[in-house]
């Protein structure tokens, strides 16, 4: 029996997806685990370098960009294994993380899901455990305070800067780039939510995990090095946040998708006027003596607007790929 199928998505990935299938060639786990990968429609050589190198991969190669989540969606339909590990191309894994984490998924019966440290290629931690997205989440990073005060419980909740990062522990969410489950729970809730082309998809998991009565666990003793936002670097049509590394107009709409879902429709529409409030006080501002920094808040007032109307104030995605 297969005990793990990794699930792998690709978009222009070539510069980083050699080490990435390299660590899992390397891996001491002696179970049977397959690799699949959808490419989504990559301009660069990455399907090419899967066909020629890594023989051993299933390779789906998509006509069209499909997004993470409907792309992971699409590998899971031919998924034999036990357990489903998403795995970024961007990311690599130490010899031990296969086999460390089939342990302790299989160690905990209330785990849903599971995700490690998370780490740059210099060793710098990421955020790799989070609090669920809310109102008050949302203004204390918008505001700044999550990050000036980031030892502090309340003000750095939201991606738990507070805690030890050594500790293991029960959490709202974690990160894509590296998360493992049982493909049984997976047969039973869905994989992702097919609305969400990028990002909140795995949150809206993790809720939906939550909610059938799992838990979500963040486990330090699996590091993963991840670069982070290599493939959405690619796409330079659209407006890109540096700080976050997100499409920003992206990131909109699958947050108003994702408020809408969970929260309803004025809550959706509460958390679109406060990053809209925020960003019009700060384009005051720095009218006269920043107006470089005053248009680009002009700018993201605008994007909300036109994310609010291309999902109907959050209701529905608008035609894929987006």
């Amino acid at each position: 029996m297969t005990a793990l199928s990794i699930l792998i998505v690709t978009y222009n990935s070539a510069p980083e997806l050699r080490a990435c299938l390299d660590s899992l060639r390397a891996q001491t786990l002696t179970e049977e685990f397959e690799v699949i990968v959808v490419d989504n429609a990559s301009r660069d050589e990455s399907a090419a370098i899967i066909r020629s190198e890594y023989p051993e991969v299933i390779l789906i190669a998509s006509d069209v960009n499909l997004g993470f989540g409907n792309a992971n969606n699409k590998a899971l339909l031919l998924a034999r294994g036990e357990f489903i590990l998403l795995l970024n191309p961007d990311a690599y894994l130490p010899p031990a993380a296969l086999e460390t984490a089939l342990r302790h998924m299989r160690e905990t019966p209330d785990a849903g899901m599971g995700g490690g440290l998370l780490q740059s290629e210099t060793g710098q931690r990421q955020p790799s455990a989070r609090l669920f997205p809310s109102l008050l989440n949302d203004g204390l990073t918008l505001s700044g305070l999550a990050y000036s005060y980031s030892g502090s419980k309340f003000f750095g909740r939201f991606d738990r800067t507070w805690a030890d990062p050594l500790q293991p522990a029960a959490v709202d969410w974690v990160p894509g780039a590296f998360a493992i489950m049982p493909k049984s729970l997976l047969d039973k809730i869905g994989l992702f939510d097919p609305r969400f082309f990028l990002y909140y998809e795995e949150v809206d998991l993790c809720r939906r995990i939550r909610q059938a009565g799992y838990k979500v666990y963040y486990w330090p003793d699996l590091v993963i090095t991840h670069i982070g936002g290599a493939s959405s670097e690619t796409v330079g049509e659209l407006t890109f946040s540096n700080a976050g590394k997100q499409l920003t107009l992206w990131r909109m709409r699958s947050q108003a998708l994702y408020y809408r879902k969970w929260h309803g429709r004025f809550y959706a529409l509460l958390a679109k006027w406060l990053e809209q409030t925020w960003h019009f006080f700060r384009a005051w501002r720095n009218n006269k003596n920043q107006p470089a920094k005053a248009e680009e808040s002009r700018r993201v007032a605008a994007l909300w607007r036109q994310a609010w109307q291309d999902t109907r104030g959050g209701l529905d995605s608008p035609p894929q790929p987006w």
